[in-house]
Order: structure tokens, then C-alpha cells, then sequence
């Protein structure tokens, strides 16, 4: 049995799904192939869920506060399965959603495994689909004009470090926790290492990050990373930076222990369980590449600007070729991809305009050139900083640690970038982003009235700061 497509999108994920919706909305006759639930990992095992917990131990935390804004408790308990629960119900009513929108856009859906075929008798160029259906009913083939592979990452883990799933997790496991542990380790200091590191002490648990670079989120602005790290730091976290794990010094028992090396020196580390949390790693197993032309580098699929592979015909985007891995940037790239396909010759995407989040406690959110990177890239740099610690908001909300920083161009007074760390500065990122898109100066954003009291003046008074003119400092 074989079915005609214009399109085939092998990856039901935000990235696959999003690109389906706007090739329904061109006319094209669309199909996806996702092995395991519509939404993929942002919605099952990554953004959603654990953003969820975030939320809640965000809440546990500011209750066990509570009398500093005066209201007086007999005790705050901390149910983790209730929990678990509310991240499930957020996750099912979200997962509801992205079924009714292949519904209403007539997108058909093949609960199963995809696999590109080479040339054969349904086509003279490889792109033909087989799917092997999770049912285990007959395979069925699918002869698209069009491919685009979306089939993600997964956590990528140490060599040597073998993963049980019980006392050394990655994040997949650690979604699906029972129960809290008393300790952890966590192996990884970037995005999702702090993240979970945020989430973990805020619950309750004594947490320790091993990171190999020399300082955590070693991708924002150096300024911003040494703030969030004395901010742990002060909380109680155990951040050691400059560690190179030693895997085969894993140890069981009753507890579990791992050395680094730190400064020339092997230090051993302990506690009930190990996160391992050190990026992720593109799923380009199994799909068929081998039956193409293909190429991957470095474990990505390579694309041109507009993600079409060395098969024109078939295209690839968000984790699977690497780059930014954020849901927010694979919806986009399927859209280019889908907008070439039907010939719309869409813009290609300028990364450095893409805002990135990171939803710790406190938040950081950033969007274009750190100061060292416009240093690198021959700019002469002028930059403007401003406290939340003198923004009123701030200290009503009743969490006032951490800046908003601007980068500009000292010659044309060009915005370069943009990076914050405090009180909900991933809902603010959207006007730096904005800002960078239209080409903004500091002076058009400084003179942009920003409402008393927001946490949004911040924006404003670093903007004026750029020119030393910041009313509140």
C-alpha cells in the first residue's frame, strides 16, 4: 500500500508539527511519521515539563518565604508526586492540542518509525518513506515530493558513564522522578545543568555541578554567568568549574561517588544520584541516511540556508542539524523549509536575532552579541547596566538580585546585544528582540515611556546608561 504526498515530515515534534501546519496552510498535502507522541521532547521531556517543575519549586520556595511579605504560615510541605501530577495534566492538555491542530489541518499522522528509501521502483531519487508502524501492523509506504527530516535530539552522555536510569540519570530520567533525592551531582554547567540545578535546590536537595569549562553557561555574557554564579553560590549550590570528570571512577553503594580533576588535582565527589547533563546529540540513527546522499558533519545533518540537504528534495531542521537547540528556533526553520518548498524564496534566518532563555531562579534571557564577541568581531563597544535593585517592581516582587546589560556600537550607536539575569526576564527578552530586528539604537529604546512600576524599566534606564544618562543610578 503506498500514499502520495507533497510532503513528509519525518518528526512529530515542535519543530516537525509547526512545519506541518504552515505546509497545510499552503495547500500541500502532508503527512508526519513520529515514533512516539506528537510534541516530541519539548512537550514530553524537556521544555514543558520541566518548566513545570520549575514552577512549582519556585512556588515551594517563595511559600517557605512567605512571612517576609507578611504572610505568616504554620509550615510549608513539599508533595512531589502532586507535582509530578500537575507537570502530567499541563503536558496532556498540551499534547490535546497539537492533535485537534493535525486534525483541523488535515494533516494525516503516522504513529510509528520513518525510514528513508533509496531509489526504487516508487521513485528514481531516494525519499520514499516506509513506516514501521508502533502497532506492528504491515509497513506502509509513503511517496512524498518533498521530505524534511525534524527527528531531534536526545541527551548525550559521557563515555564511560553508563546511564542506569537509577543513580546516574540524564534529564529523561530525571523528568519521571518519584521521589526527590537528598543530593545530587550534576555533570554540566550549561543551560540545562543550571536549570535543573535552580529547580533541585529549590526543592530541597544539596546540589553540586561539575563543569569542564572555566565558568557555568559558558555561552552568555561573561558578566551575566559570574552573576548567576555567585547567586548559587550564595543560595548553598556547590558550583566547582575547571572539572574534568573522571568516569571510571564511578562508584555505588549506598551513596554514589565520581572524581574530577580540578586545578591539577583529583577531587572525589558524593551524593545519592548523578545527572548527567552535558548537551544532547542529534537522532540521525535509523532514518535512512544511508540510502542518500546525505551528508552529516560532526553528527548533524549539513543544510544550506533555506535547510535543504544534499538531496534537494529533502530537507532537514532544529536539533537534527545542530546550531541553536531551542523549540523556538526549529519552528522557525520549518517554516523556511516548508516556505522554499512552495516556492515563497522566505528570508534565511539570522541567528544572532534569535532571543535564547534560560528559566532558572533567578532567569536569565539574552538575544545578540555578548560583549566579548562584539570585541572579537571588531567592534568598538560601548555598554549600558542597570540593577533591578533600584527598580521598585523588583523589590515589591520581592526578588530584586541581578541587571539588564546593553552592548552598542561605540562609532554608529547600533544595539548589539542584550543580556539579563533576574526576576522574569523571559517574558521581557521579546523587546530586546525586537529592538535588534528594527535596528534600534539605545537612545530609541531609552526613549520609549517603559509603565511605573514594571520590571520592564530596567530595559529602559540600561538603554539610557549605554550614554551615562540612566535616571535611577
Amino acid at each position: 500500500m503506498a500514499t502520495e504526498y507533497d510532503l513528509v515530515i519525518l518528526g512529530g515534534g515542535t519543530g516537525g508539527y509547526v512545519a506541518a501546519i504552515r505546509a497545510s496552510q499552503l495547500g500541500l498535502k502532508t503527512a508526519v511519521v513520529e515514533k512516539g507522541k506528537l510534541g516530541g521532547t519539548c512537550l514530553h521531556a524537556g521544555c514543558i515539563p520541566s518548566k513545570a517543575l520549575l514552577r512549582s519549586a519556585e512556588v515551594f520556595a517563595t511559600a517557605k518565604r512567605s512571612e517576609e511579605f507578611g504572610v505568616e504560615t504554620t509550615g510549608v510541605q513539599l508533595n512531589f508526586l502532586k507535582v509530578q501530577e500537575r507537570k502530567q495534566k499541563i503536558i496532556d492538555q498540551l499534547h490535546n492540542g497539537v492533535k485537534h491542530l493535525m486534525k483541523k489541518g488535515n494533516i494525516d499522522v503516522y504513529e510509528g518509525t520513518g525510514r528513508i528509501l533509496g531509489p526504487s521502483i516508487f521513485s528514481p531519487m531516494p525519499g520514499t518513506i516506509s513506516v514501521e508502524f508502533n502497532n506492528g501492523e504491515e509497513n506502509e509506504i509513503l511517496i512524498p515530493q518533498n521530505v524534511i527530516i525534524a527527528t531531534g535530539s536526545r541527551p548525550r552522555t559521557l563515555p564511560g558513564l553508563d546511564i542506569d536510569g537509577e543513580n546516574v540519570l540524564t534529564s529523561d530520567e530525571a523528568l519521571q522522578m518519584e521521589k526527590l533525592p537528598k543530593s545530587i551531582i550534576i555533570i554540566g554547567g550549561g543551560v540545562i545543568g543550571i536549570e535543573w540545578a535552580s529547580m533541585l535546590h529549590d526543592f530541597g536537595v544539596e546540589v553540586t555541578v561539575l563543569e569542564y569549562a572555566d565558568r557555568i553557561l559558558p555561552t552568555e555574557d561573561r558578566e551575566i554567568s559570574k552573576e548567576m554564579e555567585r547567586l548559587m553560590k550564595k543560595k548553598g549550590i556547590h558550583i566547582v568549574t575547571n572539572a574534568k570528570v573522571l568516569p571510571e571512577t564511578l562508584k555505588k553503594g549506598d551513596s554514589i561517588s565520581i572524581s574530577a580533576e580540578h586545578n591539577g588535582e583529583e577531587k572525589s565527589f558524593t551524593a545519592e544520584k548523578i545527572l548527567v547533563s552535558v548537551g544532547r546529540q542529534a537522532n540521525t540513527e535509523g532514518i535512512g541516511l544511508e540510502n542518500t546522499d546525505i551528508q552529516v558533519e560532526n553528527g548533524y545533518i549539513a543544510t544550506n540556508e533555506v535547510y535543504q540537504t544534499k538531496e534537494s528534495h529533502i530537507y532537514a531542521i532544529g536539533d537534527v542539524i545542530g546550531g541553536l537547540q531551542l523549540a523556538h528556533v526549529a519552528s522557525h526553520e520549518g517554516i523556511v523549509a516548508v516556505e522554499h518548498i512552495a516556492g515563497k524564496h522566505p528570508s534565511p534566518i539570522d541567528y544572532t536575532l534569535v532571543s535564547k532563555c534560560v528559566y532558572s531562579n533567578p532567569e536569565i534571557a539574552s538575544v545578540g552579541l555578548t560583549e566579548d564577541e562584539a570585541k572579537e568581531k571588531g567592534y568598538q563597544v560601548k555598554v549600558g547596566k542597570f540593577s533591578f535593585r533600584a527598580i521598585g517592581k523588583a523589590l515589591v516582587f520581592g526578588d530584586s538580585d541581578g541587571f539588564v546589560k546593553l552592548v552598542a556600537d561605540q562609532t554608529t550607536d547600533d544595539l548589539l546585544g542584550v543580556h539579563m539575569i533576574g526576576p522574569h526576564v523571559t517574558d521581557m527578552i521579546s523587546e530586546a528582540g525586537l529592538a535588534l530586528v528594527l535596528d534600534a539604537t539605545p537612545w530609541e529604546i531609552g526613549h520609549t515611556i517603559h509603565p511605573h512600576p514594571t520590571l520592564s524599566e530596567a530595559i529602559g534606564e540600561a538603554a539610557l546608561a549605554v550614554d551615562g544618562k540612566a535616571i535611577h543610578s
